[in-house]
């Protein structure tokens, strides 16, 4: 097997794995925030996560970065995680675990979008195809729950959950040239302390208002999954995907994360999932698998 052709499915696989740790992730915030207040919960998460990115990339004993890049990163990283974990953090309060992770199932089309409109990325017949058939799916999910679950889900949230969205879509086209010249590693822990940041400062009256002595040890297992497993293990699967097959590629992936999400959070949450559901869940698959091509990565630029 050639090399490159290789490289793609070792990527594809982890990026197959990021789908499930940040699928199963939407029920463990849920639960998180159930039990405290949104910014509360995502404020020490980012936190922890930041804690252990810096552990990982201190380890490894890699060259230092120059500040400008630190900087760049950062700044990107208020956007792509500070910014971004605003709007979803509180969307995700106010809706179903599951219904909200079929709005982030859009992200694909958005960042397919943005990516033209920024010059950056072409999208062929094929994975227009495979979009248009992953939104249709998230149509007959949010037609579900619409008709079925009234007052489980709001539609301030779901709009919140979509600014979150096109947030992403933007942060994943201007990161991208940074991940063709350094270490993901390096990547996800800037840009996830450059988020951290803001989150601290905005969440720190309603981490002061938390009573931590109470906060059992699932509590604390929950912020430890969704800070360290989402936060820093799925975002160096994700860089790598970036890099390796492209933005909207690698997107198409995410959509995964509803199947998942749907499947822990009835057993977890209670949310039971509709034949609709079921349907568009398939044609969320049906979606990936037709965008999936089977060609070598694209060059890095410079290479």
């Amino acid at each position: 097997m050639p090399a490159a052709r290789k490289n793609v499915l070792i990527t594809e696989g982890l990026l197959v794995l990021m789908s499930i740790i940040w699928g199963m992730n939407f029920a463990v915030m849920k639960y998180g925030t159930d039990v405290l207040e949104p910014l509360a919960y995502n404020g020490v998460r980012l936190a922890v996560g930041s804690v252990a990115m810096l552990v990982i990339l201190g380890s490894r004993r890699a060259p230092a970065l120059p500040w400008r890049d630190i900087r760049a990163l950062m700044l990107l990283g208020t956007l792509g995680t500070g910014i971004y974990q605003a709007f979803f953090i509180n969307g995700l309060a106010l809706t179903r675990a599951g219904t909200a992770s079929l709005v982030v199932a859009a992200s694909p089309a958005v960042i397919a979008v943005v990516g033209r409109m920024m010059g950056v990325e072409s999208v062929n017949l094929r994975a227009v195809w495979g979009i248009a058939l992953s939104i249709a799916g998230i149509a007959f999910v949010i037609v579900s729950s619409a008709s079925s679950s009234e007052g489980h889900s709001s539609a301030f949230g779901l709009l919140l959950i979509l600014a979150s969205v096109v947030c992403w879509s933007f942060y994943t086209h201007l990161v991208r040239p940074y991940t063709h010249r350094i270490d993901g590693i390096q990547v996800a822990t800037w840009s996830l302390i450059g988020g951290t940041i803001p989150m601290l400062v905005i969440a720190t009256p309603a981490i002061l208002r938390a009573h931590w002595s109470a906060v059992v040890p699932l509590t604390w297992g929950a912020i430890f999954y969704s800070g360290v497993g989402s936060m820093g293990i799925a975002y160096l699967f994700w860089y790598r995907g970036v890099r390796v097959i492209g933005s909207t590629r690698t997107a198409m992936f995410s959509n995964l994360q509803p199947v998942v999400a749907l499947a822990v959070s009835w057993p977890l949450l209670g949310e039971t999932p509709t034949l609709m559901q079921g349907i568009g869940a398939g044609a969320v698959l049906g979606g990936l698998l037709l965008t999936r091509q089977p060609s070598a990565p694209e060059p890095a630029h410079g290479e």
